[in-house]
């Protein structure tokens, strides 16, 4: 098992990189080259860059993610490409994402769309947090401690 952090807008990389360093559990955080960082990191967190462009990440990530791995994006498009392939997939709002709910978040997102197409308006994302901070630690922890 690894853990795969669509990385560019993640939150949540600092409990990422602890959790996943007191477990000794490898990780990989994909980024695009124009959120470039020369912060040092541990040696078990691996940095993949890609170009800038439309899903370039999120491509790296499926293409990255094998069964059993640990994933972590805000993306629902990405997390449904993820599911078949046997990955638990987390939001960084702790919650996970599964075959249950999946295509009810992804028509949900398609209707904001469409609404915003035709020249509407719709809520953005609610502010992280300090509960969405815990909710996510402790999935993450849970999801940790059961692929070990």
């Amino acid at each position: 098992m690894k853990v795969i952090v669509d990385a560019d807008a993640c939150p949540v990389k600092d409990i990422i990189i602890e959790e996943t360093k007191h477990k000794g559990v490898s990780l990989v955080l994909v980024s695009s080259l124009s959120h470039y960082s020369g912060r040092e990191l541990p040696l078990h967190v691996e940095t993949v860059f890609v170009e800038a462009g439309a899903d370039a990440a999120d491509f790296r990530v499926v293409k990255l993610a094998k069964k059993g791995d640990v994933v972590v994006t805000q993306d629902y498009g990405l997390a449904s490409l993820l599911l078949p392939k046997g990955c638990t997939v987390i939001h960084h709002k702790g919650f996970e994402y599964s075959n249950e709910n999946i295509n009810h978040l992804l028509e949900t997102r398609y209707m904001g769309s469409m609404i915003r197409k035709g020249g509407g308006r719709t809520k953005g994302p609610k502010p992280f947090s300090r509960e969405d901070h815990r909710a996510f630690s402790a999935l993450f922890r849970r999801k940790l401690d059961a692929g070990i």
